[in-house]
């Protein structure tokens, strides 16, 4: 189970909204989603927690790139909503590079000699490598909420009940806790 809220900063404080994310496939359709939360512009962030074994913070500030935070992205990766957050830029991985390079054959051979029999051997080295490239702990930008009141230590220092923490520090818990 996951459950995920928008929360739009205000002129009057936070609002908060119940949000589905059956139909978001990507970073930039949630960006989109939240965007729509707030007609102003207004900072909004995108609150998903799964199961209690991970939670993500998404920061859109009006038209800028989202920012994000996740507390654990090995169990995230794990998650098709994870999967959302978990960015080539977020993991620090060029676009592409894993499936991009595993469908080439790079063993040094033109021709396809017998080294191949070898490189086989390497080349699964390789692959299982590339899906064990996503870390175990926090990932993105801990400073997400710095000037919001959650500081870099304390976000990734939260664990279970994440998303709760987080809105009494904004001073958002009872608008959040309407919509969950």
């Amino acid at each position: 189970m996951y459950f995920a809220a928008l929360l739009a900063r205000t002129e009057d404080g936070w609002e908060a909204s119940d949000t589905e994310l059956d139909d978001v496939e990507t970073l930039s359709d949630l960006a989109d989603l939240a965007r729509e939360a707030s007609p102003d512009e207004d900072t909004v962030l995108v609150l998903i927690e799964q199961e209690d074994s991970w939670f993500g913070v998404v920061r859109i500030d009006g038209e800028e790139d989202p920012r994000i935070f996740v507390s654990d992205a090995s169990a995230a990766a794990r998650s098709s909503y994870g999967e959302i957050l978990l960015t080539d830029e977020l993991l620090g991985r060029d676009p592409g590079d894993a499936d991009d390079l595993d469908a080439l054959d790079l063993d040094g051979t033109e021709d396809g000699d017998a080294e191949d029999d070898d490189t086989d051997d390497t080349d699964g080295v390789a692959s299982s490598g590339s899906t064990e490239a996503v870390p175990r702990g926090p990932v993105g930008d801990a400073g997400i909420l710095d000037d919001l009141g959650v500081g870099e230590k304390e976000l990734k220092s939260l664990s279970s009940d994440a998303l709760t923490e987080i809105a009494e520090s904004l001073g958002a818990s009872e608008v959040l806790e309407t919509v969950r």
